[in-house]
């Protein structure tokens, strides 16, 4: 692999790891916090996709949709969490399982019903198109620099929120002692309410800025959601710094080994044994990562210490 291959590989590990973030981020706190299994995380991923879609196809304007597409997946959050999910909080893991799985199906069909099951193209905006010198001989999409950036802005940002503000000191508390922190007067169930809402804020996100490159089609977060979940054990559940390097390191591992395990298996092997193994061990390599953390730290990288 040449070194320019290796540096491409390299920016799109990242990209792929702030993505994950932006879905695990979310995701960890409402494990950690509420203690709630969402499998249908994922699909607010594939509906930020779709909402950026639909609003561009009104207004015409990127950043417009995007802004539009950000509201409405909070919206959406918020009456998915009022409506549904605060009376699963009580019950127990099965009952939450199989509700939130059952959301799944329920709205990958939607999406079908309303848009169909054709996937759908939208191209960067004029701005971000075209390509972006690096370093000499190098150059990256503008668009995926963007989104780097941008999860970058997003990660600063969600971290001076969780560790510098009274609501961010109000869900690390929730984190270790939920009945501690009603107790003193606060309003769990709202907490609960914020917590689950900006999560889905931030996997809608995460699929409008995904939805330029990998296109908007039904069921494209459910794949992702398995990876977040192996994002926040790596990193630790309840952990926002966990779940930003997990995900980083899952992302490089991912991009990284599916670029490269094929050819170092051709150092060992013929070619022909090579191109069949190498895609395989490739694509378990996120979950190798994970067995090799929990071996040596069973609670994850960075785990929330809960109060005893």
């Amino acid at each position: 692999m040449s070194t320019t291959l290796f540096l491409i590989q390299l920016l799109n590990g990242v990209q792929l790891g702030l993505l994950l973030f932006l879905i695990s981020a979310g995701l960890t706190l409402v494990f950690g916090v509420m203690g709630f299994i969402n499998l249908a995380h994922g699909v607010q991923y594939m509906i930020g996709a779709y909402l950026l879609v639909a609003f561009y196809s009104v207004t015409g304007h990127f950043m417009a949709a995007m802004l539009l597409a950000m509201l409405a997946a909070l919206v959406i959050g918020l009456l998915l969490e009022t409506f549904i999910f605060r009376h699963l909080y009580d019950r127990d893991h099965l009952d939450q399982v199989l509700v939130t799985f059952g959301i799944i199906i329920f709205l990958n069909q939607l999406v079908k019903v309303i848009w169909g099951a054709t996937p759908l193209t939208l191209d960067p905006p004029e701005f971000l198109s075209g390509s972006f010198q690096l370093v000499e001989g190098l150059m990256y999409p503008t668009y995926r620099v963007a989104i780097i950036i941008a999860g970058l802005a997003i990660a600063l940002l969600l971290w001076l929120l969780v560790t510098r503000t009274k609501l961010g000191m109000l869900v690390r508390a929730g984190s270790t002692n939920a009945e501690m922190v009603s107790a003193l007067g606060v309003n769990i169930h709202r907490l609960f309410m914020i917590v689950f809402g900006f999560g889905a804020m931030l996997a809608g996100f995460a699929g409008a800025l995904a939805a330029p490159i990998f296109s908007a089609e039904p069921g494209m977060g459910d794949d992702l959601l398995i990876v977040a979940f192996v994002v926040i054990i790596i990193g630790g559940i309840g952990s926002i710094r966990g779940a930003f390097i997990a995900a980083i390191l899952v992302g490089l591992v991912d991009t990284l080994g599916r670029s490269m395990v094929t050819d170092i298996l051709k150092l060992f092997m013929d070619a022909s044994a090579a191109n069949q193994i190498g895609p395989a061990l490739a694509s378990m390599a996120i979950y190798v990562l994970m067995a090799a953390v929990l071996f040596f730290k069973p609670t994850g990288l960075f785990p929330v210490r809960a109060a005893r």
